[in-house]
């Protein structure tokens, strides 16, 4: 059976491309693939937009072992199902963490750095000159609102940057419902990998609470305001920055 994307997924990742200008002619893309219904969703709305596109682009699908014993076979099996090459990194990342758990550092935010940093490395040797992300629209409203509560900062996820090293990031899905997703794979009957493969699951510590606080919070906001996503996405493009307190240098 062949996979089915939705129109709607198609339609929005091909304006979130016009807007943002987020794969362009000749590019050749490193696609973080974890396994998760985003990265699997990511991967065959890029194959599909290989096909439509009016340009020519190539990616390759890229994990990041964490040295876990992780089993990729069957991830791997479904990408070479799909004609989707895919590469698997072997890394040390859990055991360079074990020192970080156990000073109580925020395990996360390690992972996710070795993680980037990885693809990014992998990304340079393959001769890729831009990264994809399987970040969504609820990920950016997620990442606005725990920067605003908890670290004082306006910040969200950005459709696109240039990293220091050079590499252009982008993040075609990020406007895009997370349940859009989730019904993709569910649909498409595919066995998607879950919060079972954190590492962070192996180690004995309290888990970070602000990102369901703030999940559940959204939820509810939802709930009362309907149109909540549709109006934070046009927002995230519409500051108006001299209604801040701006200080002048």
């Amino acid at each position: 059976m062949s996979v089915k994307l939705s129109k709607k997924i198609m339609s929005k990742l091909g304006k979130t491309n016009a807007e943002f200008k987020l794969i362009e002619e000749g590019d050749k893309i490193l696609v973080g693939l974890s396994g998760g219904k985003d990265s699997l969703t990511m991967i065959h709305a890029m194959k599909e937009q290989q096909r439509r596109a009016p340009f020519e682009f190539s990616f390759v699908a890229v994990t990041i072992s964490y040295g876990m014993g992780e089993d990729f076979s069957a991830l791997a099996a479904h990408c070479e199902k799909n004609g989707i090459k895919h590469v698997v990194r072997e890394t040390k990342t859990y055991e360079l963490a074990k020192e970080k758990i156990r000073k109580n550092s925020s395990f996360c935010s390690f992972f996710s750095r070795m993680r980037r940093g990885y693809l990014y490395s992998v990304a340079q040797e393959l001769g890729c000159n831009k990264v994809a992300l399987g970040h969504h629209l609820d990920d950016a409203a997620e990442s606005f609102f725990m920067n605003f509560i908890y670290n004082g900062q306006m910040r969200s996820l950005a459709p696109k940057y240039t990293a220091g090293n050079g590499l252009v990031v982008i993040r075609p899905l990020i406007q895009m419902r997370e349940r859009q997703l989730r019904a993709f794979v569910v649909d498409n009957g595919i066995e998607a990998i879950g919060d079972e493969a954190c590492p962070a699951m192996r180690f004995d510590v309290k888990m970070p609470h602000a990102r369901e606080n703030t999940k559940q919070m959204l939820a509810k906001m939802e709930q009362d305001f309907p149109q909540l996503f549709t109006s934070l996405n046009a927002a995230f493009k519409n500051i108006s920055v001299d209604s801040f307190f701006m200080v002048e240098e």
